[in-house]
């Protein structure tokens, strides 16, 4: 949903795919538009003072419109069906004026199935007298009452092409013409009214089913009748407030509205991982607008890192759904790819094959190790040895293999591959400390399962990677890490850009412990070059970070993940509680950065604040969670 109240993204059958709404233009949208006193105005419109938030721990929406110059309020709760393919709303209408009046309420569905409008069919379904729009293995039922009685009012008709504005303009005069049926590019509107006294209310509630086929779709309407729309909210409510709440930390240290964005956060994640496993990096559309794709994908690394912190939060089950489905998609010499659509086919991506006119992998060799390093985590919090024990053959065994084979004879470091930020070829330190936490986790998981050659070997491989880190790696004279090394005409070339993952890697992977004189030395000085120079300050990426980079800008934008990881490592160097001071500030950094509604976005802009890329990014939600759990450890251990 948008900023509006407007649904922007509609998922089916998947989380993240396919896309049944959003275009690459942004105009696909689902309406809401009020018509009284002979006019209608759209939820878009500006004279709509409008409020979007969560109802805390519900799971439902908490939308609040008011238009002052028409005289009608809007309070608006939504809910997905925590087990059934069911989007409710329900909206309470208020007549803020002091004449009895009729208020119409009009809802607009725009679906582009299968993200394409070729072939789509919307008409009007006398069966169920609801709006069904179809094409393919995807239908969709669009229904609204009012004290149990139908919508009186609909229309079909064509968007967007043949000089056809969309059936929503239909709705401007307030009569809608009951057109039942249209295919191609089309869309719906349904109104529904009642005359109010004045500052009098009344409830509509406005459904979507979503299934395979138009029975299913009727079915499940069928259940929404037969169960009660409001009684079906008020379970979905129930739900995800037993969910969050249920293993939920003692976050007493901490102020409300930290412990507030920790319980969104988890959330945020929980909505984000696919029933089957997948869990993408983000919903939100609008990137399409900007660039070639969206973040609804499968990023190994991103997805495990979120379930690191899910299996903190004690939701260890999603974490076992995650693991199963990234070993099904291993590819069959030990690597996994750039990333994954959720149904597990390989996704879209922009590494090549060929680099310097050679074959290589088109791969960014952490995903693979950092997947590995997390699943051993997963094991230290769920205990689950029949698991590990399941995964060991068809992924653990092959992933340590890859990674002990895919080693650069000369250096002793892994060969070459893209860096975590998807842009730099070569052997990073971070690549590196990665690879090593996940060969000793390997080595740890062999032990378990008694295969101590196994063990033996992947600890070997770990600790030749440690001193080649240090050998090449290291630059002691200025006491920093180097980003990355690669070759260029035989020879090797050092990358020395600043870059703050090379110091959290080697503490993330525990290649060196917190108090190792090199990272501390290290740390200091990127923390000082990185530090965002502007009043609203966080930590970015590297020196002369581009991406989404306003070309005028004297500084690189401040990312959420960074400037939490700068907190993790005071964390992490804390001696006393009072070094935590540091790292709490941190948290509170990002609570400002949030939404009202709790999402937390990519970057933000150095000068205004605003937010960039994309907004939420699931893998900040789970940086802050791993925060908040790491400070909470260590606050408790003084």
């Amino acid at each position: 949903m948008d900023h509006r109240g407007q649904v922007r993204d509609f998922y089916f059958p998947f989380v993240g795919h396919s896309n049944h709404l959003s275009g690459a233009s942004g105009s696909y949208v689902h309406r809401i538009g009020v018509w009284v006193d002979g006019k209608c105005t759209w939820l878009s419109d500006e004279s709509w003072n409008i409020e979007t938030n969560y109802t805390e721990y519900s799971g439902t929406t908490d939308i609040k419109a008011e238009n002052k110059s028409i005289g009608v309020s809007l309070a608006l709760c939504d809910a997905v069906h925590n087990e059934k393919n069911i989007f409710i709303r329900k909206i309470t209408v208020t007549n803020d004026s002091e004449d009895e009046r009729m208020i119409k309420i009009f809802f607009g569905q725009e679906f582009r199935i299968s993200e394409s409008s070729r072939g789509d069919t919307a008409f009007y379904d006398p069966r169920v007298n609801a709006i069904i729009h179809y094409k393919g293995h995807n239908a969709f039922l669009a229904y609204a009452s009012l004290e149990d009685s139908a919508f009186t009012e609909y229309s079909v008709g064509l968007f967007g092409i043949e000089g056809k504005q969309g059936t929503y303009a239909d709705a401007e005069d307030g009569v809608l013409s009951k057109n039942p049926v249209e295919h191609g590019s089309v869309d719906s509107v349904i109104g529904i009214y009642r005359t109010t006294k004045p500052h009098d209310t009344y409830t509509v509630h406005y459904w979507v089913t979503a299934g395979k086929s138009i029975a299913e779709a009727h079915d499940l309407h069928d259940y929404v009748i037969k169960e009660e729309p409001e009684r079906i909210m008020r379970s979905v409510e129930s739900y995800w407030s037993a969910w969050t709440t249920n293993k939920l930390a003692n976050l007493s240290p901490l102020t409300k509205r930290i412990g507030k964005l920790y319980t969104r956060s988890l959330a945020v994640m929980r909505v984000h991982a696919d029933n089957r496993g997948g869990i993408i990096a983000s919903s939100d559309s609008d990137m399409l607008n900007q660039g070639r794709d969206t973040y609804g994908y499968v990023w190994p690394r991103d997805a495990s890192i979120i379930v690191n912190a899910l299996d903190r939060a004690g939701h260890t089950d999603v974490s076992e759904r995650f693991f199963s489905f990234i070993a099904g998609c291993m590819e069959r010499d030990g690597y996994l790819m750039h990333k994954y659509r959720v149904d597990g086919v390989l996704g879209s991506s922009w590494h090549p094959w060929i680099h310097d006119g050679k074959s290589r992998l088109p791969i960014q060799e952490d995903e693979t190790a950092t997947v590995l390093f997390m699943l051993n985590e997963h094991y230290r919090y769920a205990r689950d040895t029949e698991f590990i024990e399941s995964l060991y053959n068809p992924f653990i065994e092959p992933a340590a293999d890859f990674l002990c084979r895919y080693i650069d004879s000369e250096t002793g470091l892994p060969l070459e591959s893209y860096d975590l930020w998807e842009e730099k070829y070569g052997s990073s330190t971070y690549t590196a400390a990665s690879v090593f936490g996940a060969l000793q986790a390997a080595a740890q998981l062999s032990a378990i399962l008694g295969k101590r050659e196994n063990a033996k070997r992947y600890q070997d491989k770990a600790e030749s990677i440690k001193r080649a880190i240090m050998i090449h790696l290291y630059d002691a004279h200025s006491g920093t890490f180097i980003k990355l090394l690669r070759y260029e005409h035989g020879s090797i070339v050092h990358d020395r850009t600043i870059d703050l993952s090379s110091v959290f890697g080697l503490l993330m992977f525990e290649v060196l412990i917190p108090f190792d004189k090199r990272i501390e030395r290290a740390f200091k000085s990127t923390i000082e070059k990185l530090k965002v120079p502007t009043s609203f300050g966080g930590y970015m990426r590297y020196e002369g970070d581009n991406y989404y980079r306003a070309g005028h800008e004297l500084s690189p934008n401040a990312w959420c993940i960074t400037t939490l990881w700068v907190a993790r490592c005071y964390i992490r160097f804390a001696k006393k509680k009072e070094d935590l001071r540091y790292a709490y500030e941190i948290l509170e950094w990002v609570c400002d950065r949030a939404t009202k509604s709790g999402l937390l976005p990519e970057q933000i802009h150095p000068h205004t604040g605003a937010h960039l890329s994309t907004t939420p990014l699931v893998w900040s939600h789970a940086e802050f969670v791993i925060t908040v759990d790491e400070y909470l450890r260590k606050n408790a251990s003084f």
